[in-house]
């Protein structure tokens, strides 16, 4: 159980420092066609709470129990390579599945960003996956 809890923490870190940079992009008007609040809750019909709720549920709950059960038990690597390997393969299931059921094509290039969408999108999966693999790591040894 000790294990859960602490994927499910390091995923909520993972997932507020994904949440900040994603804001600080919209701040600086970088992809503003890339806005995933506004794609999850156009999803689900609802507003920007919902989406930034659903949002947390896949970075806390989906990612935080995957790395638990799965990821941070993998025989490869310390805890930041796995969380990285972790936020890739999310990455690329938002790619050819959600991107796609949200209509903006495979590897989201349908939108008008283009290219930079698959580009940018990776970079903070990967920087989720560091930080969900490197909380976990420290949490662990902290005796959590």
């Amino acid at each position: 159980m000790k294990n859960v809890t602490n994927g499910l923490m390091a995923g909520l870190a993972a997932t507020v420092v994904l949440s900040v940079l994603m804001v600080l992009k919209g701040m600086m008007g970088l992809m503003p066609d890339l806005n995933v609040i506004a794609m999850l809750s156009a999803q689900m019909s609802s507003g920007p709470a919902m989406g930034w709720l659903a949002h947390f549920m896949i970075g806390v709950i989906g990612y935080g129990l995957a790395y638990s059960l799965v990821f941070g038990n993998l025989p490869l690597g310390g805890h930041g390579l796995r969380g990285i390997i972790l936020g890739v393969a999310g990455w690329l299931v938002m790619m050819v599945a959600v991107m796609p059921m949200m209509g903006a094509g495979l590897f989201g290039v349908a939108m008008p960003s283009g290219m930079m969408v698959p580009v940018a999108t990776l970079v903070l999966h990967v920087i989720f996956g560091l930080v969900l693999g490197l909380v976990y790591n420290k949490l662990s040894h902290a005796g959590y």
